[in-house]
């Protein structure tokens, strides 16, 4: 990366992203991905081994200089069988306080010893054999595919009917969650931490002869409150992940998106030792799918004829000896206490349980620890954008007053100015230019001119670069979508922070920190008779339009000096074109009425015409526009100086009898800079204006948020639809991909995919690359962005995959959004 996250700004960020995230440059062919993949192998052998476990074949030449190393490292571990980690000291010691009034036959105690997962890629590596592509048992499928793994569980999506049960004894439990009786969380507990055999078996060694069952554990530490200069340092909480060998998938998920905090054997990662950091909570999951099969007179729970009224509501007893706790459903059963440590067990293994388990105990840690919230929330930072057309003038003096000279004086740390009067990025030279307040950008010679000391000074207008105004008003270059022409792009320095909190599921959080740009479309702008239509636009923009106001609108202007200016008056912008031809409440009803019987086509040609118009033309717009002649007849499509118009439409579903919905957009829109700011879990701390060093008011409190994840459990429900999101078929065709409810195509319907040339051409570049790379690969399986897992014969509606948080996978742009704000 050319900009590093510290230059961002997020202090809370992992310092080793290759070792926390798996984080490094994209691999760009299945080789590369292999090679990545083998630099971790001889680390999980060694582990593999230290732990007396099973390790797959591999030449004498590799293994010999280990041998002894071998020796002396399992001795240590004999040694110190009884040691735990810090974390896991306190969870057990947490436990025997609580249930200290509890009959048990033995102490709680976690599992020990496991398999640590101490650096990113273990888990990925363990999820499948080492020389097979599947492997399957009665909870999940794997499949190791060409652009990464992919992991189905039984269950294609997370039901909360019924899931949520909170032991008694500790805080408060809700009315809407399940009460559970300390005597059989414990009961669970014990259970929970003796899996069936099968579970424990790791996928990695399920061909290699020897031992191959184990538990394998985690740390993570995910944000509870957000850094905010002068007032207050980022905090984590920390948490302990157990699951069976055989679950290794689901801890594979937990740290793509929350980091791997190593090993917490060591005092390194001690969240005690780091007083400035942890928020003083400590946090427990066990996953335990097995536990969906014991019955309630197993653990305890009494006769319904014995149950209190509460335990009859909540199901914590029984009629028949056989009926299943919680009736062999998922669950979670959950106990907490103000102390600060919170223990639950997940009894399935649907990946969305691990990440809201997680969501949860940040939560409950913000809770206790008071003045930070966790939030179910979305958000981005938005910059406004338009299409400038072909040639635009900088006026700083209007938004902000800042010259050249105030960017030279006060920004000399990042910028590196030139004798011509410019400046270049000092971290991004080659894409980030700061220009001069009064530099017009033009395509028809491609330069960025200005006035220097009187003398003209250019520079060649570049695409794939951004020219920086003095108020931070930025310009680029851009191909347009749907048509072979170019265009200038112009970006506002001034971004709202778009920040949907407290969202319930498919409230729309998503949606926020998305761009429009790949559900818009170009189409052509049609006539229906270019005569009388042409006519009908002669009488639009000759009309006087001063008597549209109602009597007793505000808005009303004063027409004593002057007439109200024509459509095409230089002086008049499209936006206000725009608001002159659309129905209001300040215009009287019979203005209205007129707007409402023009026809469509007749505004769409109206605002084109008006975005072409240039004041040298001097009304005469006839000559610049026509249609082509076709078997002797005009034709419907209009043109501008015989070059093809594209109107831009935006796609927003489907009605129901499957027909896109599509609205014509303005001519000069573009879709909004987004900097993508949160989804789903969003840490947030108040701080009173006071404690800001004058920035912001000092009687009043703002809120400062963060994102807790690194990665994002998208759902692409619109992927299906080839070709239509392309970010999601950009992400997928990489190739280090975590898929889960996707279909694994093989190599005969991954040929038959490409050869099915009309529908495979619908794919993006990148999506159709990767396929065609799979076919010519030795590769067995692939994901594709248009086929979700099949279940019950028909597609799931919840394929999900890990996306890279856009703001850190492409943080260039992110560090030119907030180079303009500054």
């Amino acid at each position: 990366m050319a900009i590093s996250w510290k230059e961002l700004g997020d202090s809370w960020l992992v310092e080793d992203p290759q070792i926390a995230l798996g984080w490094r440059e994209a691999a760009s062919t299945a080789s590369d991905e292999r090679q990545m993949r083998e630099q971790l192998r001889d680390y999980l052998h060694m582990q593999l081994a230290v732990c007396g476990l099973a390790v797959p074949e591999q030449s004498e030449d590799r293994v010999l200089w280990r041998r002894g190393l071998l020796s002396n490292l399992r001795e240590k571990n004999r040694l110190l069988a009884s040691h735990r980690p810090a974390a896991d000291l306190r969870i057990e010691n947490f436990l025997q306080s609580h249930f200290s009034d509890t009959p048990l036959e033995t102490p709680l105690t976690l599992p020990h010893p496991t398999l640590c997962l101490d650096r990113h890629g273990l888990a990925r590596q363990l999820s499948l054999p080492a020389d097979r592509d599947e492997f399957s048992n009665e909870l999940l499928s794997s499949y190791r595919v060409h652009n990464g793994v992919v992991h189905n569980p039984r269950a294609d999506r997370r039901t909360t009917q019924g899931t949520f049960h909170v032991c008694e004894g500790g805080l408060p439990v809700p009315g809407d969650k399940r009460a559970i009786p300390k005597a059989t969380f414990a009961q669970l507990f014990q259970h929970a931490c003796r899996p069936p055999a099968e579970s424990l078996r790791l996928p990695y060694l399920a061909t290699t002869q020897g031992a191959r069952q184990t538990f394998v554990s985690l740390l993570i530490r995910p944000l509870v409150c957000p850094a905010v200069e002068g007032f207050c340092a980022h905090q984590t909480m920390e948490v302990r992940f157990f699951a069976p060998g055989g679950l290794v998938s689901n801890l594979d998920f937990v740290e793509s998106i929350f980091g791997n905090a190593g090993d917490p054997a060591l005092p390194e990662n001690d969240a005690g030792l780091d007083i400035e950091h942890w928020s003083g909570h400590t946090g427990c999951v066990i996953l335990a799918p097995h536990l969906c099969h014991l019955t309630k007179r197993q653990l305890g729970l009494p006769h319904w004829d014995k149950a209190t009224e509460r335990q009859q509501r909540d199901g914590m007893c029984y009629r028949h000896e056989d009926e299943k706790y919680n009736d062999g459903s998922a669950f979670k059963a959950t106990c907490r206490t103000a102390q600060g440590v919170i223990v639950t067990l997940i009894a399935d293994n649907y990946f969305g349980y691990c990440k809201k388990e997680v969501k949860t105990q940040i939560s409950y840690a913000a809770n206790l620890m008071g003045n930070v919230e966790e939030e179910h929330a979305g958000g981005a930072l938005a910059f406004p954008s338009w299409s400038l057309g072909d040639e635009f003038q900088v006026n700083s003096q209007r938004y902000n007053g800042r010259t050249f000279a105030d960017v030279e004086r006060d920004y000399s740390s990042f910028v590196e100015v030139r004798s011509e009067g410019y400046g270049v990025d000092r971290c991004l030279p080659e894409r980030l230019v700061y220009i001069p307040e009064n530099a017009k950008a033009s395509l028809y010679d491609q330069q960025i001119h200005w006035d220097f000391h009187g003398v003209p000074r250019s520079i060649p207008l570049e695409p794939g670069k951004v020219y920086m105004a003095p108020s931070g008003y930025r310009i680029r270059m851009e191909k347009h979508p749907s048509a072979l022409s170019w265009r200038l792009i112009g970006t506002s320095a001034d971004g709202s922070v778009c920040h949907k909190p407290c969202t319930v599921s498919g409230g729309g959080k998503s949606e926020i920190s998305k761009s429009l740009r790949d559900y818009m479309l170009g189409g052509p702008i049609f006539v229906n008779n270019l005569s009388s239509d042409f006519a009908k636009l002669d009488e639009l923009f000759a009309k006087d339009y001063s008597s549209r106001w109602r009597p007793d609108s505000p808005e009303k202007p004063d027409y004593a000096h002057r007439t109200s200016r024509p459509l095409l008056d230089p002086k008049r912008s499209l936006g206000s074109v725009i608001k002159l031809l659309t129905p209001s409440r300040d215009y009287n009803d019979e203005y209205n009425e007129w707007l409402r019987k023009l026809p469509g086509s007749l505004y769409a040609m109206a605002f084109v015409i008006k975005r072409f118009c240039k004041p040298e033309w001097q009304g005469d717009w006839r000559s610049h526009f026509s249609v082509d002649v076709v078997n002797g007849e005009p034709g419907h499509e209009l043109k501008f100086e015989n070059r093809k118009l594209v109107g831009m439409y935006l796609r927003v579903g489907l009605d129901r009898e499957r027909r896109w919905q599509t609205y014509k957009l303005r001519q000069d829109f573009a879709a909004a800079n987004k900097i993508q700011l949160e989804d789903d879990i969003t840490a947030s701390v108040v701080v009173p204006g006071r404690f800001l060093n004058g920035q912001y008011e000092s009687e009043s409190s703002y809120k400062f948020v963060a994102n807790c994840e690194y990665r994002l459990f998208q759902r692409p429900d619109d992927a299906i639809h080839r070709g239509l999101d392309k970010q999601t078929e950009q992400d997928i065709a990489r190739l280090d991909n975590f898929f889960c409810n996707f279909e694994p195509l093989d190599r005969q319907a991954g040929k038959a995919l490409v050869a099915d040339v009309l529908n495979f051409d619908l794919y993006s570049p990148p999506m159709a690359n990767m396929l065609r790379q799979f076919t010519e690969s030795d590769s067995t399986f692939v994901v594709s962005s248009a086929h979700p897992r099949l279940v019950d014969g028909k597609p799931t509606k919840n394929p999900r995959y890990l996306q890279d948080r856009p703001d850190l996978s492409a943080p260039e742009e992110t560090y030119i959004a907030m180079r303009s704000v500054r």
